[in-house]
């Protein structure tokens, strides 16, 4: 089937074929250079905000170098987002490639530090089958502590609750590290973060770290959970 590249404003590109206008497929790239990295912008969505897009892109460029000097130094230099309509979650990231709803975002257009949390997870570069728990705890960490825009977005840790657990994940985790490089050890975020990338972490890296197991940890976090909690 021969296909025909119309190309609009802006980069825009139209993908058709014979089958008539009704067969169209929107794409619009476009590549920015900033503080050594490459972000790549690819939008499937002709109604995409602009206004949107720009935000998510000066977040990046806030934030991903920010996350790659204290955790992996190493990390990708060239990112890719892809906004989809056909993705039907909020936001995944693989390989380098974070994909977003736009759907999603046109509902909730404060939301950029969704950014901040997906390119997280190209920062950690874990192997698979990696703790899951762990991996998502560590990025809402990040988006906790290097968040542009989580007061608007009116997005928070959540209190803790009899009942939670760190296997929970996200923002419960979350919450849970914070608390613990504030009242165990300053740096075990760091540690785990690169013992989790290596592939060495097991339940033992606690202890090693803190004196405590895991679950010991998490009932001194239970007993006294008190946080003073801090937002951008």
């Amino acid at each position: 089937m021969l296909l025909s590249l119309l190309a609009g404003n802006r980069g825009n590109i139209f993908l058709s074929t014979p089958l008539g206008p009704a067969e169209r497929t929107f794409y619009e790239k476009e590549t920015i250079i900033r503080k050594g990295y490459t972000l790549t912008f690819i939008s499937k969505d002709s109604a995409f905000s602009t206004a949107t897009k720009q935000k998510m892109i000066t977040t990046f460029f806030e934030v991903y170098p920010l996350e790659a000097k204290r955790f992996n130094p190493q990390t990708r230099k060239q990112i890719t987002f892809i906004v989809d309509p056909a993705y039907a979650g909020v936001a995944a990231t693989d390989a380098g490639v974070a994909t977003y709803s736009p759907k999603w975002l046109r509902e909730h257009p404060e939301d950029l530090d969704v950014v901040t949390h997906e390119v997280m997870h190209v920062v950690q570069a874990y192997p698979p089958n990696s703790v899951g728990w762990l991996t998502e705890g560590i990025a809402d960490y990040v988006r906790y502590t290097y968040g542009v825009n989580n007061v608007q977005a009116k997005w928070v840790l959540p209190a803790y609750k009899a009942g939670q657990s760190y296997t929970n994940s996200y923002r419960i985790t979350a919450r849970f590290f914070v608390w613990l490089e504030k009242n165990v050890r300053s740096t075990l975020i760091n540690e785990l973060d690169a013992a989790a990338r290596a592939h060495t972490y097991t339940p033992d890296i606690w202890k090693q770290k803190t004196g405590k197991t895991l679950d010991e940890l998490w009932t001194l976090y239970a007993e006294n959970p008190a946080l003073e909690l801090t937002y951008r």
